[in-house]
């Protein structure tokens, strides 16, 4: 019997539409059917290796019909042939038939033992009894535009303030899409012509204002139904109640942080004008020449299943925080990534042998356009929107990035990656405000290295706040101020001035060991970057350097750097921090910090997949490159190698074999350096005894180890007010590491380490080292001199029985006080 593949960029849609058609087939022998539908993770889709799996599991020997939805679909079906076996390869068929009256038509033929060419017959015929029906053309299969009086009409008018923006004309298009139905509209009072409901480019460039009239024509089954759901949609304004209110809203002082935010994210006090970035377009190459479609094709689809699953996650964010309204903005951008009026017109270019780029940024050009000419100025910025979704797919099919342009001020954005923020002028920008976010982001690292005062997770709202608007922003309590009054603002620069002087203090004392009052020193290292941070580092007055992150040198680039590259890099870091003691930690990437190029199989949960030392561990050749580098600036002087992320005592071991192999090739006694692991891992945390023997320290990474011991991912907003590390829970945990060190050093290098109420807690806890950002050391050395060890330790007792991280803070506070 002849098999069935049904490929789709749905899974939904794939297994409707089988399960639909078997039905068909009852009384019968039924015909094998597999699908391969999306990409994995929820994420819209066609795969070639799937598509490959699914044809050798339905052969039989007698062929297989492959049926498929649209444009990359066919081209991956293509690209899935040139994979199978040639004898294989001869028997598969790919048919241009519907997919759901085409599958129907071709389970009723297999199952009645027919060959592979009268189910392609059949299947391509799908589609005529509706056609003979409805009056189309059936030669074409294309149908008649429709017209008043053909099929289901009524017409609504719009009540929306600023007209079918994108939110409403999201919801009016998922509504369409949702109806069996043909479903058109038009904007009756400017006399537009129809265009598909379906279709998001379409319908938001109808220019339907506040008032105007639409007319909707709805054909074939559901009719009824979806008209029913249009104009009732149409009556409740779209669900779309935004109005100006909450603009006026951010004018006033802030409530204290509710429940996911503002957030503090970077302490001190910044005053001045709001700005938002502006961004260099991204320069597309001449194409000169004709490109290989199915290569320029999966780039493309490449490209935006990616953005596609980073504008997925923001909409994420906001529906977890009851942000329904703001929510839309973002399913409108998916929507548009999925546009069929927008996508037929990039696989039309691509099949024509254009590039990627040049089909994708020309049909999002012609979107934004007409979106740009419409006349009212609100729908007409949305055309920024659609230029937005443009860069941003097409700096990933480029390998490049936006340049970044420093304002004297406050930057306010949704959110931002930790290359924007590196790249970020902090004399010239006096804060951060994101939407989005998280305290234990890496965005907020590195504004807290920077000394740029932020707040997080402030919510939407804040964005509709005009450029030039003067704000209060205090990063210590999480408060926001728009346009505030003269007296708030004389209020806060005298905070902000007895914050200077207290810090300016603090620094003098930098270079002195941090002895607590009762003799007891803890080692104040440093955090690093780069070398860049260089300058900080010996500014800041730290005892050493406890970690040296490696990232930097691996991000932003489309392969791994050399091993002379690398040790280049490591050089100018050693060379520049002189005598202090040095720890490079080796790649830790993967999670929130992939890199395509070291990627291997699309993961559900990178979080908790390849990552860290599990990567390094699978990329030996990249590993090793690593190694060698660092080995041979050990050869000139001392230093420790920190190993992340790791789980098993199998992968310290084999770390630290293939860590002195090499050390052994590039003549350095293993003995001269030294070797550490992070504790990330509560298993880890809770078994330290059992890694002991293999380190000489152990370093406590706590963003990671709150985020897998709370179960509360760092950079998700709705549930970032859990991502504490003063959670008894996780202290708890730092107790079973100093517990089970044995020999082995502690050092504590995540974000609480320069968290001053975390400070008493970890020396009573019994760490030895803290490991915090350039800028942090004088504070923190400050509040290590303020305690005793005895003091911190009855302090501990105290707190660890707690019953929240709030509730460890409020503890802290009230022994300072006391003191």
């Amino acid at each position: 019997m002849v098999g069935l593949v049904v490929v789709s960029h749905s899974p939904a849609l794939a297994e409707a539409a089988v399960a639909f058609a078997m039905e068909m087939a009852q009384g019968g022998t039924r015909p094998r059917i597999a699908t391969a539908a999306g990409v994995g993770d929820g994420v819209f889709g066609t795969d070639a290796a799937a598509i490959r799996v699914a044809i050798e599991e339905v052969d039989e020997g007698e062929g297989v019909v492959v049926l498929m939805d649209l444009g990359s679909a066919v081209l991956s079906s293509e690209l899935a042939l040139e994979l199978i076996d040639p004898d294989l390869r001869d028997r598969v068929y790919l048919t241009s038939a519907p997919l759901v009256e085409g599958l129907v038509a071709a389970v009723v033929q297999a199952s009645s033992g027919e060959s592979p060419e009268e189910i392609i017959r059949e299947a391509a015929a799908g589609l005529r009894a509706k056609q003979e029906h409805l009056g189309n053309d059936h030669t074409t299969g294309e149908s008649a535009p429709p017209v008043a009086g053909h099929g289901e009409t009524a017409t609504f008018k719009v009540g929306n303030p600023h007209g079918i923006h994108a939110r409403p004309a999201a919801r009016l298009v998922a509504e369409a899409k949702r109806s069996p139905a043909q479903v058109s509209i038009r904007n009756k009072t400017v006399g537009s012509p129809f265009v598909p409901a379906t279709s998001l480019s379409r319908v938001a460039a109808l220019g339907a204002l506040s008032g105007h009239e639409i007319e909707i024509v709805a054909s074939g089954p559901g009719a009824a139904d979806a008209i029913t759901a249009i104009t009732g949609l149409a009556s409740r304004q779209f669900e779309d109640h935004v109005d100006d209110d909450r603009i006026e809203d951010m004018r006033r002082p802030a409530d204290p942080s509710p429940p996911g935010g503002p957030l503090p994210a970077s302490s001190g006090i910044a005053i001045g004008p709001k700005w938002t970035l502006s961004v260099v377009e991204p320069s597309i190459p001449d194409s000169d020449g004709e490109f290989d479609a199915a290569a320029e094709r999966r780039l493309l689809d490449t490209a935006i299943a990616s953005v596609r699953h980073d504008i997925a996650a923001s909409r994420d964010r906001l529906i977890g925080r009851d942000d329904n309204e703001n929510a839309a903005i973002f399913e409108a951008f998916l929507l548009l990534l999925d546009d069929e009026e927008v996508t037929a017109d990039i696989d039309e270019a691509i099949t024509s042998g254009r590039s990627a780029a040049v089909s994708w940024s020309s049909a999002m050009e012609r979107v934004e356009n007409d979106w740009a000419r419409l006349a009212d100025p609100y729908l007409k910025a949305r055309a920024a929107d659609v230029r937005a979704v443009r860069n941003q797919v097409l700096n990933l099919m480029l390998g490049t990035d936006a340049e970044i342009h420093s304002q004297r001020g406050i930057l306010v954005a949704a959110d931002l990656t930790p290359t924007v923020v590196a790249r970020l002028d902090p004399d010239l920008v006096t804060g951060i405000v994101t939407a989005a976010g998280s305290p234990s982001s890496h965005m907020a690292i590195l504004a807290r290295s920077l000394g740029i005062p932020a707040v997080v997770c402030a919510g939407p709202s804040v964005l509709d706040v005009a450029d030039g608007t003067q704000l209060i922003v205090d990063g210590s309590a999480g408060t926001i101020l728009v346009d505030p009054p003269a007296a708030r603002v004389l209020e806060y620069k005298s905070r902000a001035a007895d914050l200077a002087v207290a810090a300016a203090e603090a620094r003098g004392r930098a270079h002195e060991p941090a002895l607590t009052k009762d003799g007891t020193h803890i080692e104040v290292a440093v955090n690093m970057g780069s070398a860049a941070d260089v300058p900080a580092v010996l500014a800041g007055g730290a005892d050493s350097v406890g970690l040296v992150r490696t990232e930097f040198l691996f991000l932003d680039r489309k392969v791994a750097p050399s091993i002379d590259e690398q040790e280049s890099e490591y050089r100018k870091i050693a060379d520049g921090v002189g005598n202090l003691p040095l720890t490079i930690r080796t790649l830790d990437v993967g999670g929130d910090k992939p890199l395509a190029y070291l990627q291997g199989s699309p993961e559900a949960n990178p979080f908790l997949g390849v990552r860290g030392i599990r990567l390094s561990l699978s990329r030996l050749d990249v590993f090793r490159d690593q190694l060698i580098a660092i080995a041979r600036v050990a050869a000139d002087r001392e230093l420790s190698v920190l190993f992340p992320m790791v789980t098993a005592v199998a992968e310290i071991r084999q770390a630290t074999r293939i860590l002195d192999e090499v050390l052994v090739d590039q003549g350095v006694e293993p003995d001269r350096v030294g070797v550490g692991m992070m504790v990330e891992v509560p298993a880890v945390a809770l078994n330290t005894a059992a890694f002991a023997p293999y380190v000489d320290f152990f370093s406590i990474g706590t963003n990671d180890l709150t985020q897998y011991g709370l179960a509360s991912e760092r950079g998700n907003p709705s549930v970032a007010h859990l991502s504490d590390g003063l959670d008894p829970g996780v202290l708890r945990l730092i107790e079973g590491v100093v517990s089970g060190s044995g020999d082995a050093r502690v050092a504590v290098c995540g974000e609480i380490a320069s968290d001053l109420d975390a400070v008493p807690v970890l020396i009573g806890l019994g760490v030895d080292e803290l490991s915090v950002i350039p800028r942090g050391v004088p504070a923190v050395k400050d509040e290590v001199r303020r305690w005793s060890a005895t003091e911190a330790a009855a302090l501990v007792d105290e707190v660890k029985s707690l019953a929240s991280a709030a509730a460890v803070r409020a503890a802290v506070a009230a022994r300072r006080k006391d003191r």
